[in-house]
């Protein structure tokens, strides 16, 4: 008899939409103060998950949505930041 796996399922803050977890991007505010991209899924801190497409992190900039779930401001420089090193993890995958 097969067990089904039980997915587990994360909200991305830019879209709204659950999706699973492995289709995400990690975006991790760490102890250190620092906002970052967490391609491991696995790094300590305050995580906040997003869709690896563009228009999802720049509806969560605009909606302050990011800054909201990590609890810290965060600069345009890291947004840049953000949208670079997702795109690598995206086409990394």
């Amino acid at each position: 008899m097969n067990k089904v796996r039980k997915v587990p399922l994360r909200k991305c803050v830019g879209c709204q939409e659950m999706k699973p977890k492995r289709e995400l991007v990690r975006v991790v505010h760490t102890p250190e103060g620092d906002v970052r991209v967490d391609p491991t899924g696995k790094q300590n801190g305050r995580g906040a998950y997003l869709c690896p497409h563009p228009s999802c992190l720049q509806t969560a900039q605009k909606r302050r949505s990011l800054e909201r779930v990590l609890k810290t401001s965060i600069p345009d420089e890291v947004y840049q930041t953000l949208a670079d090193k997702m795109r690598e993890v995206a086409d990394g995958a």
